[in-house]
């Protein structure tokens, strides 16, 4: 009898573990930062070159894949031979104004010379994160080298600009007019860490931006699967934080859109600081 008595407590003890584990399998989340993963799709050996890989990474074909939506969208879109513009061709033609509009305000001086390079960065930053937000998907911009190689690219276009319009007159941009000589070393250290501050400022912030919109979305949808999948009444009583789940999308598609506006925001500042630098001398 007593054998009986500890083959039931162990029997049970083993059924309460098991039931433990079951909850914890129920509630437990995989990794949220695995979507930011730069993993080869396809690669290629070359033994003639030593150890040399090629590969085509998810970076790469959504890179591909969002340049192509770009051109391939202005092709489609094209009212060269049409009398009747198209909804999509209006839409564009909007929004190349509308941005037209930013940069002449920001600029100033001679912006239709930089309205089309405004208008590509932000169609690519656009698409790059509408694209992430399609299940299943990679977003290009929560990738820190693409983010950060856009930044810099930027930086270093800006910091050309400048050298080409400027010449020498260009280093007068960390030395402000009125400054006494003696503060003039300090303020050239501390003016220069600043300029060296937006090769990585405008990519920190965009990659930021993407990746806590994403990581709040796959942590909140892997729950909210688990909820679903539970019990019938435990479903039904999901619906209520379903429901803001879906807010929380559109919210993020607002936000892809923000982040791709305020990217080129920052970059026409940049601009008018290389173009109007006789301001700081």
């Amino acid at each position: 009898m007593k054998l009986l008595f500890q083959y039931l407590n162990l029997k049970r003890t083993n059924s309460l573990i098991i039931r433990k584990m079951q909850i914890l399998n129920l509630f437990s989340i995989s990794s949220p930062l695995e979507q930011f993963e730069v993993v080869p799709l396809i690669s290629l050996s070359i033994p003639i070159v030593g150890s040399f890989v090629l590969a085509l990474t998810n970076l790469g074909l959504y890179s591909a894949l969002t340049t192509g939506l770009v051109v391939q969208q202005h092709v489609v879109t094209n009212n060269n031979y049409r009398l009747i513009p198209s909804r999509w061709s209006l839409s564009l033609e909007a929004m190349y104004a509308s941005l037209s509009n930013m940069v002449r305000e920001q600029i100033g001086t001679r912006h239709e010379i930089y309205t089309p390079f405004i208008y590509a960065l932000f169609m690519f930053i656009l698409i790059a994160n509408l694209n992430g937000n399609i299940p299943y998907g990679y977003t290009v911009t929560t990738s820190g080298v693409a983010a950060l190689g856009l930044s810099v690219f930027v930086f270093i276009a800006v910091t050309i600009l400048g050298l080409y319009l400027h010449k020498v007159h260009f280093f007068a941009f960390f030395v402000p007019s009125g400054t006494p000589l003696p503060l003039v070393p300090a303020l050239v250290l501390i003016e220069l860490v600043s300029y060296l501050a937006r090769a990585l400022s405008l990519g920190v912030r965009l990659w930021s931006n993407m990746v806590a919109g994403h990581t709040l979305l796959k942590i909140l949808a892997t729950f909210l699967t688990k909820l679903f999948s539970a019990s019938l009444l435990i479903a039904v009583v999901t619906l209520v934080p379903f429901a803001i789940f879906v807010l929380l999308i559109g919210l993020e598609l607002a936000v892809s859109l923000i982040q791709a506006y305020v990217f080129c925001v920052l970059v026409c500042s940049y601009l008018k600081d290389a173009v109007e630098l006789h301001l700081h001398y």
